[in-house]
């Protein structure tokens, strides 16, 4: 009787091609197909929608800042944001924020009104860097000073808020 052996040549061969087989096949597993569709389905932020949205906010924010409503100022800032104002120490959190809004509006000369605008815009939908500048104008629309200003915008719950911003005046001219 003549035993097989295992180990000859043709079913080493065999198993080889069959093993090359399948590690070259296409993948046809659901996962497979969920991973490839969400990377083509994953699209870029529209930044010029974005920065219409920030502007037409920052516009809430001057009209606010206008009437001196010191609540709807604050509101624009999440609990836990930081601002860093001129010449000013760092603001930590809502409470902090809120007394530098305070001591902003009280300084504000009668009559005086600012506009805010949104220069550039990147990120994401839940993330947004935001550079713009300043205008403060008179009673009469004589500008008084300019200044610039970068927030970092964050969207919790559906809504934009500013988590951190940084802004100064600029040298005012003789």
């Amino acid at each position: 009787m003549k035993k097989n052996n295992l180990f000859s040549p043709v079913p080493i061969g065999i198993a080889l091609l069959i093993f090359t087989a399948a590690c070259n096949a296409p993948k046809n597993d659901a996962a497979s197909k969920t991973d490839e569709t969400a990377m083509m389905e994953v699209a870029e932020p529209d930044l010029a929608k974005l920065k219409t949205d920030i502007q037409a906010m920052e516009n809430a924010w001057a009209e606010a800042s206008n009437s001196k409503d010191k609540a709807k100022i604050v509101a624009f800032y999440a609990d836990d944001a930081i601002s860093m104002e001129n010449n000013k120490p760092m603001a930590v959190g809502k409470a902090a924020i809120q007394k530098g809004v305070e001591a902003y509006l009280a300084e504000r000369k009668a009559g005086s009104v600012v506009a805010y605008e949104t220069m550039e815009v990147f990120g994401d939908d839940n993330m947004l860097t935001e550079i713009g500048k300043t205008t403060m104008k008179d009673a009469a629309g004589k500008v008084m000073s300019t200044g610039k200003y970068m927030a970092l915008w964050e969207k919790r719950n559906d809504k934009w808020l500013v988590i951190r911003d940084i802004y100064n005046d600029d040298v005012k001219e003789k």
